[in-house]
């Protein structure tokens, strides 16, 4: 399997369309733009989601739903919002189909048209919000602290799967306040969280930071990022937090009384993550044999394949492996036992290698008469026979190991593909032989940001939290700057 894999260094945007669907995590659709999860890919959004959806219960939030469609009026009541997603908005205009009564199949009633276009959601705010009036007329209405689990469809013309798709999986949470200080609070917890998932479940280090007034969510007053870096040296933005202030509430009329029985409009925080985390992991860990990924959510996390030459050795292995699947499942472990007589085991071993397996385990009529057993390790493939006995504590260990080991090394990639520079020769310098993360200085204008990105592609993709105050020159105008930011070619 791992032979028919464009290899990274080949290609790696082939590589990376190769490994999805060698892996089996998805194919392209009949629908332009838009992709089909596979069972083993949405298994791994599974446990994605089962991870963040415990993390916001336990910070507090409840989940709930909303309408898929958002009146088109919705939209003009934020002005900025609206203008950042017109572009990629898919309209419904009529609600009926009927027979062509020239006998050429079916066609749109003309007589069906709405009185108002609805838009399928490119995001809820709007359709949110325009909720959250008949919810808050007190201060003790407050908060409100809502997530939905969600589709949403934002209209891509260059699509590529799990990264950019006309419709993708996603979170969204909604969040009204009291105050502005509160608000705020939340926008910063929520990227914490957010980064406390990629970087603990996934494995993937990422650089926290502020969106700069061009980078923002449309409709936002503050955007929060953590961006992550790939193998190829560009960016992905994984996750963001919004502090929407008051604009959507002065929009939709969601006030309240305070405390001391004023009228006044309710803060606001919207933020998501969605199925591009799914090629995060793919970009961020995977090799030439296929998908690596990190125990915390691998759908498998060990493999057991047995070696027989008759059905009689296999009897024998199997009996010994339902005792040791016993032991590995109450230790919480996901474990797999593949006995299928349809494939050899060299077969097996290449599709779990490929599929990203974290741990497999390989048995034989010897291994039973000298009570061992052979590990191979996906991370590093490295492979060695262990004895059978307190095997369960040594995979349980393993997993653990494995985890760090995956993360250290992204973590290693990424210092050693960081580098601060001083001039603007340097900066087109480094993105032409060695991309990456780059440290610059910045005038602080939309103006300079924008020259910087049509003459070089390269944008910045956020103010770090962890930066540290530096005096210095704009690498593009020499004006002053107080700290660098972070650039990079992005996804």
């Amino acid at each position: 399997m791992a032979k028919e894999l464009t290899t990274k260094e080949e290609n790696y945007s082939q590589w990376y369309n190769d490994l999805v669907s060698k892996a089996a995590l998805a194919e392209n659709s009949a629908v332009r733009g838009c992709m089909v999860i596979k069972p083993y890919g949405y298994a791994i959004w599974e446990k994605m989601q089962a991870a963040l959806d415990q993390m916001f219960k336990d910070t507090g939030h409840e989940n709930a739903y909303f309408p898929l469609f958002i009146p088109k009026s919705f939209f003009s009541k934020e002005a900025s919002h609206v203008e950042g997603f017109a572009k990629e908005c898919a309209v419904v205009t009529h609600y009926r189909l009927k027979n062509d009564p020239n006998g050429n199949g079916i066609i749109v009633d003309p007589e069906a048209k709405l009185e108002e276009e609805l838009i399928i959601r490119p995001t809820s705010e709007t359709i949110i919000w325009s909720t959250y009036k008949n919810w808050v007329q007190s201060y003790r209405d407050l908060p409100i602290l809502v997530n939905q689990w969600a589709n949403v469809v934002r209209w891509e013309m260059r699509t590529r799967m799990f990264l950019r798709t006309a419709e993708f999986l996603w979170q969204e949470g909604h969040t009204a306040h009291e105050t502005r200080e509160e608000a705020l609070a939340e926008t910063e917890k929520m990227i914490n969280v957010y980064a406390d998932f990629v970087e603990n479940y996934m494995a993937v280090p990422v650089i926290k930071g502020a969106k700069t007034e061009h980078e923002r969510f449309a409709g936002a007053l503050e955007t929060y990022s953590i961006e992550a870096l790939m193998q190829d040296g560009k960016a992905l933005q994984s996750g963001t937090s919004h502090f929407l202030g008051q604009n959507f509430a002065k929009a939709f009329e969601v006030q309240f009384t305070s405390r001391e029985g004023k009228l006044e409009y309710v803060w606001a925080t919207s933020w998501g993550v969605s199925t591009r985390l799914i090629g995060a992991l793919i970009m961020a860990h995977s090799d030439n044999n296929g998908l690596v990924l990190p125990p915390k959510l691998a759908p498998i996390q060990v493999v057991i394949v047995p070696i027989y030459k008759n059905l009689e050795q296999l009897d024998q292995i199997s009996e010994t492996v339902k005792v040791l699947v016993d032991r590995l499942k109450r230790r919480g472990i996901r474990v797999k036992y593949d006995d299928r007589d349809s494939q050899r085991p060299g077969w097996k071993f290449a599709e779990y290698e490929m599929k990203g397996v974290p741990v497999r385990l390989a048995i034989g009529p010897r291994d039973l008469e000298n009570g061992t057993i052979e590990i191979a390790r996906r991370d590093t493939l490295e492979k060695k026979s262990v004895q059978m006995e307190g095997i369960d504590q040594v995979i349980e260990d393993l997993m653990t190991e494995i985890q760090d080991n995956i993360f250290q090394k992204a973590l290693k990639f990424r210092e050693e593909n960081t580098t601060s520079v001083d001039t603007y020769e340097e900066f087109k310098e480094r993105l032409a032989t060695k991309p990456g993360f780059i440290l610059a200085h910045w005038d602080g204008t939309m103006e300079t940001e924008a020259i910087i990105k049509e003459e070089t592609k390269a944008t910045i993709r956020c103010i770090p939290f962890d930066g540290v105050e530096e005096a210095g020159k704009c690498i593009l105008t020499g004006k002053p700057s107080s700290r660098r930011v972070l650039f990079a070619l992005s996804y």
